[in-house]
């Protein structure tokens, strides 16, 4: 996966976004930590890993990559904010059950809050990736959806989403 590609797109999506809707300057780095929870609750929402009163299906594969990316998206901008854009990640996957996985997830992203620093970060995105990996999802998969997703987003500002 070409990581330095990804904070370049996404670094001109959220320049974008700032200067379109007058965001320069203001503090967004809450907003997008909560943005990331939020999504992260979405995916593991379509994956039903934790529904275990249901006998319903998981979503298909493309939506549940869908979410996933939507994910991502909120932790390269979270990397952009804090300048932690030049990383290198470990290719050494964590697997555990998928509801596990999420609340790692969770705990990852409070411990940011708590200690915004590069190893936290870290912690977040290698644990994403795993559950990546988990999920089924090669990063093959998960850069070209990002890329095809981040198209949609500029699409999205060009009609005022």
């Amino acid at each position: 996966m070409n990581l330095q590609r990804l904070f370049q797109m996404q670094d001109t999506l959220d320049k974008r976004i700032e200067s379109e809707h007058n965001l320069e300057g203001v503090p967004l780095l809450q907003k997008k930590i909560l943005s990331l929870q939020v999504e992260l609750g979405e995916l593991a929402n379509e994956t039903r890993c934790f529904k275990f009163w249901s006998t319903k299906a998981p979503s298909s594969d493309d939506v549940i990559l869908e979410e996933y990316v939507d994910c991502l998206h909120f932790i390269l901008s979270i990397g952009i904010e804090k300048s932690f854009e030049d990383i290198t990640l470990n290719t050494k996957y964590i697997t555990c059950e998928l509801s596990q996985q999420f609340l790692n997830l969770y705990i990852n992203i409070s411990d940011f809050i708590n200690c915004s620093s590069i190893d936290s970060y870290l912690n977040i995105f290698q644990n994403f990736l795993s559950l990546g990996k988990n999920l089924g999802f090669s990063e093959e998969d998960i850069e070209n959806a990002y890329l095809y997703k981040n198209n949609i987003n500029h699409e999205r500002q060009d009609n005022g989403y």
